[in-house]
């Protein structure tokens, strides 16, 4: 399959919101407290303003759905992802990570859009529909993510991107884009 390059369709299909989820032995207090005090952490710099992500408010000391083990789910907008996806890598310490996009698809995005920060862990994919009706906003309140207006519109991308293009000319270790159309 051929990636798309048609700039409307990209856009069309941006990811704009991700779940991380932090995953603990349950039975093992060292890794439950070293979860619980991520989670504080995370909630105190988005407090500070840090980045914006937002824990459920509900720790599974028990698997849960697709999850084998203790977890819990930070909610993410696409605005502060690297921010948070930084962080976490830092500081997860032993605690394994997985980390999926928020679309209709959600057995794909976990089984097959995912990534893993640590160790990855046996999912139950039974647990999850196919496909949903609508993508599962979170947070509309926040105008973030989905909920988010668009930043630049797409004569501006164009021109940012014809600007970057010509920012790179005389840089010798970037790539340069094809010049013509896919």
């Amino acid at each position: 399959m051929t990636p798309p390059t048609d700039i409307e369709e990209v856009l069309r299909d941006e990811i704009k919101e991700w779940h991380f989820h932090i995953y603990f032995h349950q039975k093992n207090t060292v890794s439950h407290l070293a979860a619980l005090e991520l989670r504080n952490a995370v909630l105190r710099l988005r407090r500070d303003g840090a980045f914006v992500a937002v824990p459920l408010f509900r720790v599974n000391t028990e698997p849960m759905g697709p999850h084998p083990i203790g977890s819990y789910e930070i909610w993410v907008p696409s605005e502060t992802f690297a921010s948070v996806f930084s962080y976490l890598c830092q500081h997860r310490g032993d605690l394994s990570i997985l980390v999926h996009p928020l679309t209709r698809d959600q057995r794909t995005d976990h089984e097959f859009r995912n990534a893993w920060i640590g160790p990855s862990l046996p999912l139950d994919l039974s647990t999850l529909p196919l496909r949903s009706d609508e993508i599962p906003l979170q947070y509309p309140s926040l105008h973030l993510g989905y909920s988010s207006k668009p930043q630049f519109s797409l004569e501006e991308r164009r021109k940012l991107g014809v600007n970057i293009e010509r920012l790179l000319e005389h840089e010798k270790g970037a790539a340069r884009a094809p010049t013509q159309p896919a």
